[in-house]
């Protein structure tokens, strides 16, 4: 049995506190802090979750469902149970491959955003050899000279990767229940703290020691100051009025996202995605449902559009993206180490794990910046169809 994290409501709670700050743009002191309270909140309610789940259920005293542990992960997670890993020097442990493997399969399935945005799993440096290549095939005769040519600007760079640590809080009533549980509670502790500043990284990082998140310019000679990114400005408001004007404001959303920054033309139609945040993609659904002549209510997006919703999409926007153009990785093993620095907890153990992070669109062009203009005229959007005898 793993962690349901809906039935942790104190997480919840200060993971929408934590939400709101990104989409307001807090400073990153104040995030900073409100993240630390989100993990606080994370440890404290898992504890009393799996407490409560091994008090009262014979089930509980069971292996929990991590989808079974190799030899490799039980040991670790023993050693650590054991605290024999040597953390309080300087060494960092790996963790298992297949640990980390579950984390990141698992972060994908839990949170939508960015399995969209097609974040990959990657070795521990990037490297990228973009090219951009125009080809033309010509007729002519079986023994001819080859005709078509081949034009293509490659660029080879190095990837700028960011690190990212997060805390690792383990009560020791956690520690007492074995290698399972101490696995599921460390993963999925990992995987929400990672998920959440990825997921807020890659929609509105700043670039300065994070990603570049894709509500940011990145434009040719695009002026940075102190590492920061500047927004993107507004390229107009989508307001999904009805069927009709939600229609037209979608193809103008795949058109603008049809040519790469260079000029170069690209087919946006079917790769298109947008983000917005949680309720407000209601109005565009209301936009495009219908009844049938069963009775049936029938919802589907025109030009092959997906709608994702993200609680870090600041208020009143709609971000509209190409996620095979923004790229997204996580880099090198996942390495944990005891924190024994001035922060220490009495009744558990502190670790830090790491990893590294790249994330930034291939040009300005990936991603469009839009104002949710939504009418509130209390009437409803959605249209019904009726036979016609």
């Amino acid at each position: 049995m793993g962690i349901n994290l809906n039935k942790l409501a104190n997480f919840k709670a200060k993971q929408e506190a934590y939400a709101q700050l990104v989409r307001n743009g807090g400073d990153a002191e104040t995030q900073g802090k409100a993240f630390e309270e989100m993990m606080n909140a994370f440890s404290m309610d898992a504890t009393d979750y799996i407490d409560n789940t091994i008090k009262t259920s014979f089930e509980g005293m069971k292996a929990p469902a991590t989808g079974g542990l190799t030899n490799e992960e039980r040991d670790f997670f023993n050693s650590i149970s054991n605290g024999d890993l040597s953390h309080k020097t300087s060494q960092e442990v790996v963790f298992p491959e297949t640990t980390v493997d579950k984390i990141f399969e698992d972060m994908l399935k839990e949170h939508p955003f960015l399995g969209l945005i097609g974040l990959q799993n990657t070795g521990l440096r990037l490297k990228f050899l973009r090219s951009d290549a125009k080809g033309a095939a010509q007729w002519g005769k079986i023994s001819g000279d080859i005709k078509g040519q081949l034009t293509a600007t490659f660029s080879d760079e190095d990837a700028t990767q960011s690190k990212l640590t997060a805390f690792v809080a383990i009560p020791n009533d956690v520690l007492e229940y074995g290698a399972n549980w101490i696995a599921t509670f460390v993963t999925t502790q990992i995987q929400e703290a990672f998920a959440a500043a990825l997921e807020s990284a890659f929609i509105t990082g700043d670039g300065n020691d994070k990603p570049i998140g894709l509500n940011r310019q990145v434009q040719e000679g695009v002026s940075i100051s102190g590492g920061v990114y500047p927004e993107k400005v507004s390229a107009g408001s989508l307001t999904f009025k009805d069927k009709a004007t939600a229609t037209t404001e979608l193809s103008g959303v795949i058109k603008s996202l049809s040519v790469k920054e260079n000029g170069t033309p690209f087919v946006a139609k079917g790769k298109t995605v947008l983000v917005m945040q949680p309720g407000a993609s209601m109005d565009l659904e209301a936009a495009n449902t219908m009844q049938n002549i069963n009775g049936q209510w029938v919802y589907a997006l025109p030009f092959g559009i997906t709608v994702v919703e993200s609680e870090y999409v600041p208020d009143g926007k709609v971000i509209a993206f190409v996620p095979e153009r923004y790229d997204a990785y996580t880099a090198g093993d996942i390495t944990i180490k005891q924190f024994d620095q001035t922060l220490a907890l009495e009744d558990g153990q502190l670790f830090t794990a790491k990893r590294f992070v790249y994330g930034k669109a291939q040009d300005d062009n990936v991603a469009k910046v839009y104002d949710l203009a939504i009418a509130n005229t209390g009437k409803s959007a959605a249209t019904t169809t009726k036979s016609s005898k």
